[in-house]
């Protein structure tokens, strides 16, 4: 019988087995969890993957040794576009998440607090440096110009800054819970105000172009003290969120308008100044209208994380948060490189110089997204800490994915299982948690983790913490619960 219901599962319509595992998983998470920090991080990722891959355009260029890649931008040929820019730049709210995660985690005992989010940042980094290094490798040794060389590991490796101040940031997590709690919400004027005195001095006083740099960390250092303010609910309405959305928007219009800087809030190949490279106090107060929105968003993003179909998308993205984020660029030069197997084709060895090489180029996103797809099937194992035994001597195996999640962190539970009591349900998940504080209740903390697991066992059909069946009819069961 139970055989039975498995086979009639297993030929279900694709799309009605799609909705049956997204109510399961809705079903599996804890009611007090707060999605919509999963789906910001969610809309972060997207954002940073769709602005690479609609604002890099590699040119086949000739040349004296043969054909190379050019890396060129649309936004320098067609500065109309430069609004794209103002959608896909989400990096603050990266920073944004990655502080309210790390306030929410961090209880002391900092040394072993912090080798565990590094260990776990590191293991996708390595896969994908020893990837390339051996590719790269091979391709000087191939005869590949230098110039291409360069342009290729420039964009695949151009990720990694990112996680760099990240783990400053992290490093710096106790010094800047500190100084919220003693400030407030006025702690990210301190890197604010270093922000602006750097510019002055590279900008307006002639000094050096070094001290730019400072902003690096100075300049995500603000959403980063935004995001711990929230977690220790200092937002609790919308006027400060909506203040900030039309300070950070007035400031900005102001600086582009009046200051010089560029209006667009990414690099712009031969631009005398990138607001992100290093950061200037235009993409500094560009962050800030963009932390407010995203508060302000908050209500109707967790309207729309209760469908069980929204929230499972999200849910799956943050499982593999890092490997999308790592391989997204390798996606874009596999489709590239394979392309000039036919030659040069429109939209992705062109030059960005007309108005339809921008759908050109779209044609092509479900392509670079087809590659990233087949790229996380090999790669997202990456992101899985070792194995270790299951719970109560049953045979399973722990699947982690690295994402800047919460403490309170994803984590689906896959298969048959013990049967368990509502309450040891319960009792388990709080004990992993403890209770929060306000707004902070059952969403504990990130360590930049999610884990995927599945237990092999018998008869598991509730979720933990007791939130009811979730079982498939055959005995298997899919739960998404908090981790610690």
């Amino acid at each position: 019988m139970t055989g039975h219901a498995f086979t009639r599962g297993r030929g279900l319509h694709p799309l009605t087995r799609a909705r049956g595992l997204a109510a399961r998983i809705d079903a599996a998470t804890p009611a007090h969890r707060d999605r919509t920090v999963d789906a910001l991080r969610a809309l972060a990722i997207a954002g940073v993957i769709l602005g690479h891959w609609l604002v890099t355009a590699l040119v086949l260029t000739p040349g004296r040794t043969g054909h190379g890649l050019r890396d060129e931008s649309p936004l320098a040929t067609m500065p109309y576009l430069t609004p794209v820019s103002w959608i896909f730049q989400t990096l603050a709210i990266f920073f944004l998440v990655g502080g309210y995660a790390a306030a929410r985690s961090y209880r002391g005992d900092y040394r072993s607090w912090l080798r565990q989010r590094l260990v776990r940042l590191s293991r996708p980094v390595v896969a994908l440096v020893a990837v390339w290094g051996v590719l790269a490798a091979g391709l000087y040794l191939g005869g590949v110009a230098g110039s291409t060389l360069h342009t290729v590991l420039t964009l695949v490796l151009d990720p990694l800054w990112f996680l760099g101040v990240f783990v400053v940031l992290t490093a710096l997590t106790p010094l800047a819970v500190a100084l919220v709690r003693r400030l407030g919400i006025l702690a990210a004027a301190i890197p604010l105000v270093v922000v602006a005195a750097a510019d002055a001095v590279r900008f307006d006083l002639g000094g050096p172009s070094w001290a730019g740099w400072i902003n690096v960390v100075a300049g995500w250092l603000v959403p980063y003290l935004l995001g711990i303010a929230w977690a220790r609910g200092m937002f609790p309405g919308r006027r400060g969120p909506a203040l900030m959305l039309a300070g950070g928007t007035a400031a900005t219009v102001a600086l582009v308008l009046w200051a010089g800087y560029p209006a667009s809030m990414v690099g712009v190949n031969g631009a005398a100044i990138s607001n992100l490279n290093p950061p200037t106090l235009a993409v500094v107060t560009f962050g800030i209208a963009q932390v407010g929105l995203a508060l302000l968003l908050r209500e109707p993003l967790a309207r729309l994380m209760r469908r069980p179909l929204a929230w499972a998308a999200v849910a799956t993205v943050n499982l593999s948060a890092m490997t999308l984020f790592l391989w997204h660029q390798t996606a874009f030069l596999a489709v590239t490189t394979a392309g000039l197997l036919a030659g040069r084709l429109p939209g992705l060895h062109t030059a960005p110089s007309h108005p339809i090489w921008i759908a050109e180029r779209i044609a092509w996103l479900p392509v670079f997204a087809l590659a990233l797809a087949l790229l996380w099937l090999v790669f997202r194992r990456a992101e899985r800490a070792p194995r270790r035994p299951a719970a109560g001597g049953g045979r399973g195996a722990v699947v982690p994915a690295a994402l800047t999640g919460e403490r309170d962190r994803l984590r689906l539970v896959r298969g048959p299982g013990r049967p368990r009591a509502r309450g040891l349900g319960r009792e388990e998940y709080h004990r992993e948690d403890g209770p929060g504080r306000g707004d902070q209740r059952g969403h504990e903390a990130a360590d930049g983790q999610a884990v995927q697991e599945r237990v092999r066992g018998r008869g598991v059909d509730r979720l933990a913490g007791g939130s009811g069946p979730a079982g498939d009819g055959h005995g298997r069961t899919d739960r998404l619960v908090g981790y610690g």
